[in-house]
């Protein structure tokens, strides 16, 4: 197994190493990769909820020419073997220089660290223990998990803290970064970790066999783990919490720490400046600004609700005046290219609700693909549902509604055909003739 390098440095950014074992990965469109096992690594395999370190490997040749294998993932095995992928096949017994991708590490290892102490405040102040953490591209999370108080009985409203208690959290874990406690690891024997463990020093142990490395934050917290850390708190440089939402049994954080809280902080307040610059107000009054705005939108979408319903009601009218009644039944056929589906579902309605034995087949062509309505009167007896879906399924196409009105989606160059069909199987049904072409 190799030598894991960053369980004693984490801010070890170039080390030597020889070649153990190579491996074929895949060949896919053209590209091979392959999988380099070294008998030392600084590299980080993707574990516990952090992503794995990227970087390159260099071997030097005896006449002077190098070659750089760029490293594009890290894992670990069953067995405990870390396997460094690559596009260049690297020999066994091949020295090389290993260099890590600082930038990204030192982002994982200031992610990494600002879980601990956010953990840490959360299960002390909140009594919240974290049972996951994942430490993604732009944020980070943690899932806590809350027994039932005591004093209150069990019940959904009992298992999580009011969001307000999370601001005092996020300045706890900054109060600490400021204080700049010492970050210190050191291994101890399996058994007493266990005894640790029930103790109450340590919150829990993984399962693999063998020493625990314990990363201990000075006077507050103590956790088993194997990831890459600060050496102080200072260098977690800040924690800034983004959202909170509600699980099950619990809650999910998440959270930026470091150069992403300060680039998390500069990107809202650009957005602010950009939506104060166009309400021309100050960034203070956007809040106030967005309200009013929504307010009046609400009033506004009511009001032109209620002109469309009005406007509906005349069209329906003059509709009804246009066409006449042959054998007991009026048809009210017409598609509308300048009229949205909300608008001629609406006109649907009001056309027979004006008056009696009437059979609306109605189209808004404004999209494609149309939107057909078919409505009726009270006083006619079928089933506008039901005869609409029997009659798309014969054109591989799905409808639905009541029996009043209904309604579906269909191509525009087909609303005539299914104009006809459905005149034609309704006037079936109520047993009238066909009108004289």
């Amino acid at each position: 197994m190799a030598d894991r390098l960053y369980y004693a440095d984490s801010f070890l950014r170039t080390f030597e190493a020889r070649v153990a074992d190579v491996r074929l990965l895949s060949r896919t469109d053209g590209e091979t990769l392959w999988q380099v096992a070294l008998d030392r690594t600084a590299f980080y395999p993707a574990s516990g909820g952090q992503p794995f370190d990227t970087g390159t490997l260099v071997a030097s040749a005896r006449s002077g020419a190098t070659l750089e294998a760029p490293v594009t993932a890290v894992d670990e095995d069953e067995a405990g073997e870390v396997w460094h992928t690559t596009t260049k096949p690297l020999a066994a017994g091949t020295e090389v220089t290993g260099e890590i991708d600082w930038a990204r590490r030192f982002d994982h290892i200031q992610q990494h660290s600002a879980q601990h102490l956010l953990s840490a405040v959360c299960a002390r102040e909140l009594g919240g223990m974290t049972t996951s953490f994942h430490l993604g591209a732009e944020s980070s999370t943690i899932d806590l998990a809350f027994a039932p108080k005591e004093s209150e009985p069990a019940g959904p409203g009992s298992l999580f803290p009011p969001e307000s208690q999370l601001g005092p959290v996020e300045r706890i874990v900054n109060q600490l970064v400021g204080e700049d406690r010492p970050v210190t690891v050191r291994n101890v024997e399996r058994a007493e970790a266990i005894e640790m463990l029930q103790e109450g020093l340590l919150r829990k142990l993984p399962e693999r066999p063998g020493d625990i490395r314990l990363i201990e934050i000075e006077g507050y917290d103590l956790n088993a783990c194997g990831g890459t850390h600060v050496q102080s708190t200072g260098q977690i440089g800040g924690l800034l919490l983004r959202s909170v939402d509600k699980l099950k049994r619990g809650l999910r954080v998440e959270f930026v720490a470091g150069l992403r809280a300060v680039a998390a902080a500069r990107g809202d307040y650009e957005v602010l400046t950009r939506a104060s610059n166009a309400l021309s107000i100050a960034r203070s009054g956007v809040p106030d600004a967005i309200s009013r705005m929504v307010a009046e939108n609400k009033a506004a979408e009511k009001a032109r609700q209620k002109m469309r319903s009005e406007l509906a009601a005349y069209h329906a009218v003059r509709l009804v005046v246009e066409d006449t009644v042959e054998d007991h039944l009026r048809v009210v056929r017409r598609k509308f290219p300048d009229r949205d589906a909300e608008y001629v579902h609406a006109l649907g309605s009001r056309v027979v609700s004006a008056v009696p034995q009437t059979l609306a087949l109605l189209a808004s062509t404004q999209q494609e693909p149309a939107t057909l309505i078919i409505a009726r009167s009270d006083d006619l007896d079928f089933s506008c549902a039901a005869l609409l879906r029997q009659a798309l399924e014969e054109m591989g196409l799905r409808g639905g509604g009541s029996a009043s009105l209904a309604q579906s989606q269909v191509p525009a160059k087909q609303l005539d055909e299914l104009f006809a069909r459905l005149e034609g199987e309704v006037r079936g049904q109520l047993k009238i003739p066909q009108p004289a072409k």
